[in-house]
């Protein structure tokens, strides 16, 4: 525009061929219309410029983004072939880019190279390049064989056409670029397939996509201008005058569920409140989340079924990352006493012994190498701090992509288990003792009877020398405390059935005390008795009972005798959960084997002075009388207490009852 400035202020002495190209340039500009297309405007601006300046030749190349194209020709250049013109628009793409002020003039072999030339045929040209309002480069047109130079008016007015240009050309690219968006805007509504529609403040209808208007049998342009509340969207029965999708007009977004049928919709509201040349307009997005809240239904029962299964099962699950912290643990686990922080983020194998660690490192390193690992037992700290044995099974847990990123623990407390079946072991292993107890004791029987009654013999014969007779006595003590152990020993094996008969506890156990409370007395040892006189009967043998309470009373005093202290004997009997409980405690040494010492032969005593069948024969005999028998060291360090408790007479009836019924 600076450049066509300059033209008028030209003073009026150039004469009419100046006010004929003014005349000629003006109604150039006016054809050069944005609204013609860049094609047109490019043909017209060839045309016009080699009429207006004489040339034989008008090209013109524009940028097209990759490269460079001929966008119009003008004169003999029209017939040149594609590949000379290809070749052409890539030399002018060169030369415009090179920076320069104003025209370029001269030989065209100079200017393009003398190969290009010669199949042009040109002998000078004209370049000039078109630029857009930021400066970016648009083209270049060019002008051949105008067989003479440019007066200083020509240059000027070829700038001004050219600036002319180049904003024609940037509107039509301007345009082009609105109207493929908005194309292309169209398209992308129509192509959503979630239901769109848009309507003004009084519920006229301004757009709706292709989705919709296909649901309602429309096209899309025949929905414009009608009532929103007369189309009957989504079920929606007729109201005249008002959306059935609009609830709250003065919020800018509002978001609610709307069920139509069988089907599900989520309705995502905007409204956009007027201003000074707009009314306001309100757009409603209608998804379909039929399928979506199907799955979620779906997802949470199964979250649900599967939750309750974890909760529910008696097994304590836990959930292990690859660095062995547990990240989830079930309800059974809190229900067995374990707290929130004891578990999570802490090693699972700060909760096995010391001992055993390594055996679950390795289990759980093989775990993450894809083995599943069952019934693993192992000790395991329980939330009071006691072990107990459990059995671990370890399984690894995949992501989507098959990675190992988390292993599943399934801890079954098999305690109890364990423990029966080392009972049942143990009692197997009693039976067979017995049997061959019982075999022993009568072969033995055979030989000490004779023993005995040769040696009774031997000392009612008055010939045998009294000297003799005195190593015979001592044969004959000897022998009868063999088949005193003889006899202790098939007891033990024969488990002969106690008699039942109601027993006073307290009374059975006066009298033991009064068999021993001489040879008590002698040695220093204190006795103290405290019973329950209201104290209910059972139902037993006294004599067995007897038996026992005889044998603990010799063991706490042959414990005592061990100890540099004055011995100190206490006896207690009461009443509790339905049971006689009687306690001797004692303040001997204790019992280094509490866990062993109702074992068959078992014994601390010196070699000679025990069998090891005294306390095993208690627990049978107890035990035949649906009784329990235990032992524990004190709690001060001194001594042992034992504890016997036989069920009350009536609850012995009862069992005695169901015996004879079966």
């Amino acid at each position: 525009m600076r450049a066509l400035r300059r033209i008028r202020e030209v003073p009026s002495r150039v004469g009419g061929s100046f006010q004929s190209l003014l005349a000629q340039f003006s109604a150039t500009t006016l054809e050069l219309n944005p609204s013609l297309g860049a094609a047109e405007i490019s043909r017209r601006l060839t045309a016009r410029a080699t009429e207006m300046l004489g040339a034989r030749a008008a090209v013109l190349a524009l940028d097209r983004g990759a490269e460079w194209g001929i966008a119009a020709l003008n004169g003999p250049a029209d017939r040149w072939e594609p590949a000379v013109q290809q070749r052409l628009a890539a030399a002018l793409a060169e030369q415009a880019n090179v920076p320069a002020v104003g025209l370029r003039s001269g030989p065209a072999a100079t200017i393009l190279g003398r190969e290009l030339i010669d199949a042009l045929g040109w002998r000078d040209l004209v370049l000039v390049r078109l630029t857009g309002s930021e400066g970016a480069l648009l083209g270049a047109l060019c002008l051949a064989d105008l067989g003479r130079e440019l007066s200083d008016t020509e240059e000027q007015l070829l700038e001004a056409l050219a600036s002319h240009a180049s904003v024609a050309l940037e509107n039509v690219r301007l345009f082009t670029r609105v109207e493929r968006s908005r194309k292309q805007w169209v398209e992308d509504f129509d192509a959503i397939s979630d239901f769109i529609v848009v309507h003004d403040h009084a519920g006229r209808v301004l757009r709706l996509n292709r989705a919709l208007a296909d649901l309602i049998g429309v096209r899309p342009s025949e929905a414009v201008g009608r009532d929103i509340g007369r189309l009957e969207l989504l079920a929606s029965p007729p109201q005249p005058g008002r959306c059935p999708f609009c609830r709250n007009a003065k919020a800018a977004l509002e978001e609610f569920i709307h069920p139509a049928g069988s089907r599900t919709y989520l309705v995502s509201t905007s409204h956009i409140h007027p201003c000074e040349e707009d009314e306001g307009r309100t757009i409603h997005v209608l998804k379909d989340i039929t399928d979506r809240r199907e799955a979620e239904r779906r997802y949470r029962r199964e979250r649900d079924f599967n939750r309750n299964i974890l909760n529910n099962t008696q097994s304590m699950i836990l959930v292990l990352d690859t660095a062995g912290l547990v990240s989830y643990a079930n309800r059974r686990c809190f229900e067995a006493g374990y707290r929130e922080e004891d578990l999570l983020g802490r090693p699972l194998v700060e909760m096995i012994p010391q001992a055993r660690r390594p055996l679950l490192a390795e289990a759980l390193e093989r775990t993450l190498q894809g083995a599943a690992l069952d019934n693993l037992e192992l000790p395991l700290f329980r939330s009071n701090g006691t072990a107990g044995q459990f059995s671990i099974s370890l399984s690894p847990m995949r992501d989507e992509q098959g990675d190992i990123n988390s292993i599943v623990v399934v801890m079954t407390d098999v305690t109890d288990a364990a423990d029966l079946q080392a009972k049942l072991m143990h009692t197997e292993k009693m039976a067979a003792l017995g049997q061959l107890v019982s075999g022993v004791a009568h072969e033995v029987n055979n030989p000490l009877a004779a023993i005995v009654g040769f040696t009774d013999l031997l000392l009612e014969n008055a010939a045998v020398p009294e000297e003799a007779k005195d190593e015979l006595r001592v044969i004959l003590q000897e022998a009868q405390r063999t088949r005193v152990i003889v006899q202790n020993l098939l007891s033990f094996a024969r488990h002969m059935p106690a008699q039942r008969e109601p027993v006073r506890v307290n009374s059975v156990l006066r009298q033991t005390v009064q068999l021993r409370a001489y040879n008590f007395s002698n040695h220093g040892v204190e006795m103290a008795e405290r019973y329950d006189e209201e104290l209910p009967l059972t139902i037993g043998d006294p004599h067995q009972l007897q038996q026992v309470f005889l044998n603990i009373l010799n063991n706490a005093y042959d414990a005592m005798q061990e100890v540099r202290r004055p011995g100190k004997m206490e006896i207690s009997t009461s009443q509790r959960d339905g049971h006689v409980e009687i306690a001797f405690r004692d303040n001997g040494p204790g019992i280094s084997h509490v866990d062993r010492i109702f074992d068959p032969f078992f014994t601390t005593k010196e070699v000679g002075k025990g069998t090891g069948l005294g306390l095993s024969i208690c627990y049978g005999i107890v035990r035949a009388h649906r009784g329990e028998i235990s032992a524990r060291n004190n709690p001060d360090g001194i001594g042992c207490t034992f504890f016997v408790r036989l069920p009350v007479a009536a609850q012995g009836a009862e069992l005695l009852a169901a015996e004879s019924a079966s």
